[in-house]
C-alpha cells in the first residue's frame, strides 16, 4: 500500500482545479495531498477508505477531506474485470487556504468557512438535502469559466457551513503549516506508508526528520493529536481491514502482512479501533455485500 503525493495541476488563470473523471474503475491509490478536496461520486460503488474509517459509496457519496488525511476509493470487483463495461465517475474539487486571496479568512463573513476547513481534517461526509443542494452546484462549477467559477466555490463552502448535514468522519488529524513543515510531515507519511509492513521504530523515523525522538515525539503528537505509535497502528489496521474485506487470508497471514508480529495484540488493537474482532468484522462485510 504505497502512498504518493497527488498533485492535480491548475489551469492557467485558475486559482483551484474543478475535474471531472471517467474512469472503468478509480485507480487512485492510498494517498493524500496539501488541498482540500470536495468529491461527489456521480456513478459506481465500492469502499471508501479515509483515514480509519471504512465505509461503503456509491452514486451522490460526498466528501469535503481536509489537508494530509490519507484516503483511497475502491470500486467493488464487477469493475475491474476485462470486459466489464461500468464506468466510475466522479467530480473532484482541489482547493487551499491561498486559493481566496491574502487576507480572505481574516473578514468576519469568512470565519464559518474557516471553522468548516478547520473541522475538515477529519473528513465530513456530507448527507441529505445539503448533499442535493451541493451537487447542483457542483453541475454550475464544472460549466462556470472566470470570477463566477471562484463565486461558486463561495457558494458551496458558505452553504456547507452552515449546514447540519455534515458528520465528522475519522479522527485521523494530519496538517502542515509551511513549506518546510508540510515537507517534513509528508517525507513522514510517505515512509510510514511505504515501510509499516516491517518494523519501524521512532528512532528511525526521528532520524529522517533530522530531529531528537524526545523532539519528534512531541512534534508529531502536536500536529496529528495522536501519538507516532498509535497513527502507524491506524496505518496498519487500515490495511488489515482492506486485506479481511477484499482477500479470503487468514487473520494470522493478515496480522503478519501489515506489521504486526504479535497475534493477541493485533485483535486487541483491532477491536479497540472498529469495535468487532477480525473475524466478525469480515463476516459483517460479507453480509453487506450479499
Amino acid at each position: 500500500m504505497k502512498s504518493v503525493l497527488e498533485y492535480l495541476p491548475r489551469n492557467a488563470g485558475e486559482s483551484f482545479v474543478t475535474k471531472y473523471f471517467d474512469y472503468n474503475f478509480f485507480p487512485t491509490p492510498w494517498h493524500f495531498h496539501p488541498e482540500y478536496e470536495l468529491v461527489l461520486v456521480t456513478e459506481s460503488t465500492g469502499k471508501r477508505f479515509i483515514g480509519d474509517h471504512i465505509s461503503e459509496f456509491k452514486p451522490g457519496d460526498m466528501v469535503l477531506i481536509g489537508p494530509y488525511l490519507p484516503h483511497t476509493y475502491q470500486n467493488d470487483a464487477e469493475y475491474l474485470e476485462q470486459h466489464s463495461v461500468l464506468r466510475a465517475k466522479s467530480i473532484v474539487v482541489h482547493f487551499k487556504e491561498d486559493s481566496f486571496g491574502h487576507g480572505f479568512f481574516a473578514l468576519p463573513e469568512a470565519q464559518k468557512i474557516s471553522a468548516l476547513l478547520q473541522r475538515s481534517v477529519k473528513g465530513l461526509s456530507i448527507t441529505g438535502n445539503t448533499n442535493r443542494l451541493i451537487a447542483a452546484k457542483l453541475d454550475a462549477l464544472l460549466a462556470a469559466e472566470g470570477l463566477a467559477r471562484w463565486l461558486i466555490l463561495i457558494d458551496i463552502l458558505n452553504t456547507l457551513s452552515d449546514s447540519n448535514d455534515l458528520q465528522e468522519i475519522c479522527h485521523n488529524v494530519i496538517t502542515g503549516q509551511n513549506p518546510a513543515e508540510t515537507k517534513r510531515m509528508n517525507d513522514i507519511l510517505n515512509f510510514v506508508l511505504i515501510n509499516f509492513k516491517r518494523e519501524i521504530t521512532i528512532a528511525e523515523v526521528a532520524g529522517l526528520a533530522n530531529m531528537a525522538e524526545n523532539s519528534f515525539s512531541r512534534y508529531f503528537s502536536k500536529r496529528t493529536r495522536k501519538s507516532f505509535t498509535a497513527f502507524l497502528n491506524e496505518v496498519r489496521l487500515n490495511y488489515a481491514a482492506n486485506l479481511l474485506i477484499e482477500t479470503p487470508a487468514s487473520v494470522t497471514a493478515i496480522c503478519l502482512d501489515c506489521g504486526f508480529n504479535n497475534l493477541s495484540n493485533f485483535n486487541r488493537q483491532f477491536r479497540a479501533v472498529y469495535r468487532n474482532n477480525p473475524l466478525n468484522f469480515r463476516k459483517l462485510y460479507q453480509r453487506h455485500a450479499i
